[in-house]
């Protein structure tokens, strides 16, 4: 479980209002206002939702995303390409010590002004998943 909810400030409900966070004893919560009663959903609920569908969109693009990734940071290489797969083949875990560390509150700005936010219904499901450059409903 995450100490604090991994996309804070960049969760909106269906009708696009902002979801608080609160913690509910040591687990953090996302607020969704539903109508004035307030629901509590475990933000590691949302939050894993969000890291798979990020997941889905890696999968079968490994290869080009290393490449790609590989030339923006300027060492296009074959061990830097490899040492990049490796990571991406290992990506669970990866999403795993992400829950356990968070994203800095500047990187959580930072996607938050690069046009990244999650949707959510009163049941803590996600919706939509808006990125820079792509969309997913529900997928």
């Amino acid at each position: 479980m995450s100490r604090r909810p991994l996309f804070e400030g960049l969760v909106v409900d269906e009708n696009d209002q902002p979801v608080d966070v609160i913690y509910v004893g040591d687990e953090p919560c996302y607020v969704v206002n539903d109508a004035g009663f307030r629901r509590h959903i475990p933000s590691d609920m949302v939050d894993r939702q969000v890291l798979q569908l990020m997941k889905d969109m890696v999968e079968g693009n490994e290869d080009q995303l290393a490449d790609q990734t590989a030339k923006m940071l300027g060492q296009n290489d074959i061990f830097t390409r490899a040492i990049i797969q490796n990571q991406f083949k290992q990506i669970d875990q990866q999403f795993e010590n992400l829950l356990q560390v968070g994203i800095p509150e500047e990187g959580r700005a930072y996607m938050g002004m690069m046009g990244f936010r999650v949707v959510i219904n009163l049941h803590g499901d996600v919706v939509k998943l808006e990125q820079p450059g792509t969309s997913s409903e529900g997928e």
